[in-house]
């Protein structure tokens, strides 16, 4: 297991960009996808972004372009960068890795960092 820890989280107004950090105390060189998802208060989680070990990404519907996943070449670490945010950005980002060993999945999440976007 390797723990996850996000950064980058804050407050930013309506238009304004932030770029999310995921740290992972271990090498995530092997897994088999990355990705991003948030919650806001009283709606389910839903995925942001992923990026897989093929390097296919998949965004949610709300993205438009604005938000981009990426990894560094270390393989301990993966980001979001987030532009031209909007105040139904506003939520909580979370962290997640997934490895498969074999047959047997790992998943792994992180503990979250608030956004918050102001009008």
């Amino acid at each position: 297991q390797v723990q996850l820890m996000e950064s980058g989280g804050g407050l930013v107004q309506a238009g304004g960009s932030l770029r999310l950090s995921c740290a992972a105390s271990g090498s995530i060189a092997n897994a088999n996808a990355v990705r991003w998802y948030r919650q806001a208060p009283g709606k389910e989680r839903e995925l942001v972004a992923s990026l897989t070990d093929r390097g296919a990404t998949t965004y949610g519907d709300f993205e438009r372009g604005r938000f981009t996943i990426s990894r560094n070449s270390t393989g301990n670490s993966f980001y979001l960068e987030m532009n031209s945010l909007e105040p139904d950005g506003t939520a909580v980002y979370y962290c997640y890795v997934e490895r498969w060993f074999i047959t047997t999945p790992q998943y792994n999440w992180g503990q979250g960092t608030q956004v918050t976007v102001c009008s």
